[in-house]
């Protein structure tokens, strides 16, 4: 089964210090099906790790995209989505919005994310249901 990453557990698996780190790394290394980054997602990430892992911890993030993570982009029929959620829960920004968006299109309900505040106040109008895992 599909699975999309969001910022959040994707840092989490990484740092060992994270309150998340222990639930991220094993979802992510019990994970058989297909693992799922939103475009959108990767400046997030890559940022995060940099700044406060270093260098070395965004560059072994960016060797598992295209071998162990998949890469997903935003198309423009995504952007309808990511502007009405925005128009009716502007708290969520951008990014968290278009990862929304990608697991609508793609059909992905389970979405794995640290950010229970904002997801688990998203409602699609077309009755897509989201699942945040862990």
């Amino acid at each position: 089964m599909a699975l999309i990453l969001d910022t959040g557990i994707l840092f989490a698996a990484a740092d060992a210090d994270d309150a998340w780190h222990a639930r991220a790394a094993r979802l992510l290394t019990s994970e058989r099906g297909l693992r799922i980054v939103p475009v959108t997602v990767l400046p997030e990430v890559c940022y995060l790790l940099h700044d406060r892992l270093g260098s070395a911890a965004e560059r072994a993030f960016l060797g598992a995209l295209g071998r162990e993570l998949a890469v997903e982009p935003l198309h423009d029929a995504d952007l309808d989505l990511v502007r009405e959620l925005l128009d009716r829960k502007p708290e969520i920004g951008f990014v968290d919005a278009s990862v929304v968006a990608v697991a609508a299109r793609l059909r992905v309900a389970r979405i794995a994310t640290t950010d229970r505040r904002h997801f688990t106040s998203i409602r699609l109008s077309s009755g897509f249901a989201l699942e945040l895992v862990p």
